[in-house]
């Protein structure tokens, strides 16, 4: 289903995000894991995306698997990075063949394995310019072409400390043709609240989905503080947690708590949407459901 019209007839979305597994035995344990969570019936679920070629392709290869062998609408990432014009219209043509309509374009960081690598050898330095890239890609089936996201920062984005740049830029993603805006995670409702009536300040109209990611273990604090760099930890948030010591089931219900109650907070001052990341587990998002009282995403239809 193309995003608009998921936007259009669900008052408030609910989606999952994977990560392309790196084998054939984690590609199968990751289908279980959707397979738990098929039955929540999410708005949409994506697929995040690396700059190398082997990442790329089994990006591609879950996402057309989840097109053909699920009733859940994918959503594929797209980055700058590492990237021609040429390729980047090849991987739109692929998607249109295999009918799958939305994308989630972003900047993208270089791998790992290239610290020197130089972005200008990119067709795009930055992420409006491939939102007008996919925008202007006519090789769709639906007349409207792809459905576009784009990633927003709460807490504002590492590389722009200028708060007011940070909005102009953001909103050259959307006047590109972006349909809506996906967050960072964040564990501070009042930094999305913010950001959202600064959107508002800025012209910003396209729905605003919220990321949440539960805290299911210390190690996964410490990768989420790696990967989501800025990101803020309430003191409050890091005291129950210390609290907890040595024993890892109360800090998954620590972390499992805490983000049921950003959720419920967030639904009560109607959020277009919740985006779950979910490191490829189910538990931590069914458990939040069932704390929500909410038995599917139609549910709040």
């Amino acid at each position: 289903m193309h995003i608009r019209d998921i936007f259009q007839t669900r008052r408030t979305t609910f989606s999952f995000e994977f990560f392309p597994p790196k084998t054939d035995r984690a590609s199968d344990e990751l289908f279980q894991t959707i397979a738990h969570l098929q039955p929540l019936r999410p708005s949409f679920v994506s697929v995040t995306y690396g700059a190398g070629g082997s990442t790329r392709e089994r990006t591609h290869d879950l996402i057309v698997r989840i097109q053909r062998e699920t009733l859940l609408t994918a959503v594929s990432h797209l980055t700058c990075v590492c990237h021609t014009r040429d390729e980047l219209a090849a991987i739109l043509d692929r998607y249109a063949e295999s009918r799958i309509e939305n994308v989630l374009a972003l900047r993208g960081d270089p791998p790992r394995s290239m610290p020197d690598y130089d972005r200008a050898r990119d067709a795009f330095q930055y992420a409006d310019q491939l939102v007008a890239f996919v925008r202007a890609h006519t090789n769709v089936p639906d007349p409207r072409g792809f459905g576009i996201g784009v990633a927003g920062f709460p807490e504002g984005h590492p590389e722009t400390p200028n708060r007011l740049k940070e909005m102009d830029y953001l909103k050259r993603k959307v006047d590109a043709g972006a349909d809506y805006i996906c967050t960072q995670l964040f564990f501070c409702n009042a930094d999305f609240y913010d950001f959202r009536e600064r959107c508002e300040l800025a012209g910003i109209r396209v729905p605003i989905v919220a990321g949440i990611m539960p805290i299911t273990s210390k190690d996964n604090l410490a990768r989420m503080a790696e990967l989501a760099l800025g990101a803020r930890y309430p003191a409050k948030l890091l005291r129950a947690i210390a609290r907890c010591g040595d024993d890892p089931d109360a800090v998954a219900n620590v972390g499992i708590h805490w983000a049921t109650e950003q959720c419920r907070d967030l639904l009560d001052n109607h959020v277009r949407g919740l985006h779950f990341y979910t490191l490829n587990r189910s538990d931590a998002t069914r458990k939040i459901y069932e704390n929500l009282g909410v038995k599917d995403s139609t549910g709040l239809e």
